[in-house]
């Protein structure tokens, strides 16, 4: 799960993350009065999730209250097209309205997790403002690292370490392993999978300020966090993605035309590789777990005709906890509910398979039943 940068940084703030003061602002009139209480000036920045908003004019600096005026006029409800939004780019409908900030150098702060050691790592570089992935691809060797210890935390030697690396100003060292260490408590806290300060700043006054930050959550552990699944912007996320989640689906949308209906996350990846080999663009992903129900079956085929991509629906089940009969008395009684009229192949496997098969055959709906994977992919791709 994303928020938006104000909201991350009212989350870092709690943690001792020094942050610019700053407002949200939903409409003109809310920028100019956010201005006001800063002193006349501010930086308007569009809130959508994604980044690189800067480079897409999302980012104005406004010295005097006409300036924050006319650059909200300019940015609320301008589409913003950036290298993360894709070309249909993302509506701006909030606004962070921030105090001015003396910048005298940037860096870039850190926290993912190394799938490699199964631990968190934190990276730091002075090549902060660029994008880190940039910056990897041609001068990794900018790029300091600490592993961490889940037992014990982010030492306080190996946050002085990376200021010292990066080239944190002697003096400010202390205010760097402060910043450092509340960053990595509120990851850990929050169930952070990700939180990105590009860019760190030091300022004229002597500051360690995180100018713009990004926390992404495991939604397998929002449960825990009440207060942080209160910032879900539904205006940010894919419908059909939220609407998959009232089922309990697993949906994640993708740009091909064939829809993919099957149980288990492992199964669904092969199915989709499958459909790729054989020259076929997969529209989702869609697992739709090992208790499919009639009801969730009928939302499943919902959600995958919602995508006006879609030409053709490949359904892939193993009846393992499931039994095949039940998930083809639930595909056929899904299809005739929503009056299906796309080519559908089925393949079942495990079991009551034939009994399965049977129903899929005697439902009198034009339903081509697949032996395998392999063919059930070949016949899709040949059909759409």
């Amino acid at each position: 799960m994303n928020i938006h940068e104000y909201q991350a940084k009212a989350v870092l703030a709690k943690y001792g993350v020094a942050v610019p003061s700053g407002k949200v602002a939903f409409t003109v009139e809310e920028a100019v009065n956010v201005a006001k209480e800063l002193g006349g000036s501010g930086v308007v920045k569009a809130q959508i999730h994604a980044g690189g908003r800067g480079k897409a004019g999302g980012v104005k600096v406004s010295k005097t209250l006409a300036d924050v005026e006319a650059n909200a006029k300019e940015i609320l409800g301008k589409t913003l097209v950036t290298h993360q939004t894709g070309p249909q780019g993302k509506v701006v409908k909030r606004l962070l309205i921030e105090q001015l900030t003396d910048i005298q150098k940037e860096y870039y702060i850190g926290l993912v997790l190394d799938r490699a050691t199964g631990r968190v790592v934190m990276m730091a570089s002075a090549e902060g403002g660029m994008e880190i992935e940039e910056v990897a691809a041609k001068t990794p060797e900018k790029i300091f690292r600490e592993t961490i210890d889940p037992a014990v935390g982010l030492l306080p030697f190996q946050a002085r370490k990376l200021a010292f690396s990066i080239g944190i100003p002697t003096k400010l060292v202390n205010k760097a392993v402060k910043f450092m260490t509340g960053l990595y408590t509120a990851f850990a806290d929050k169930d952070c999978s990700v939180a990105e300060i590009n860019p760190l700043v030091v300022t004229g006054g002597g500051d360690i300020m995180a100018l713009d930050a990004k926390l992404n959550f495991d939604d397998n552990a929002l449960y825990r966090h009440p207060d942080i699944e209160e910032l879900r912007d539904l205006d940010e996320e894919d419908p059909k993605e939220t609407e998959a989640k009232k089922y309990e689906l697993n949906y994640v949308a993708l740009d091909g035309n064939i829809g993919c209906m099957v149980n288990g996350a492992g199964l669904a990846m092969a199915t989709m590789d499958t459909i790729k080999y054989y020259g076929g663009e997969p529209a989702n992903f869609l697992d739709v777990g090992g208790g499919a129900t009639e009801e969730r079956v009928t939302e499943a085929f919902k959600i995958i005709l919602s995508d006006a991509k879609v030409k053709g629906i490949l359904v892939n089940i193993f009846g393992g906890i499931m039994k095949c009969d039940v998930i083809a008395n639930a595909v056929v009684a899904a299809s005739k509910q929503i009056s299906l009229d796309k080519p559908l192949v089925v393949r079942l496997e495990g079991t009551n398979v034939d009994l399965g098969k049977d129903i899929l055959n005697k439902s009198g709906l034009n339903i081509v039943a697949a032996d395998s994977l392999a063919d059930a992919a070949q016949r899709i791709v040949g059909l759409v």
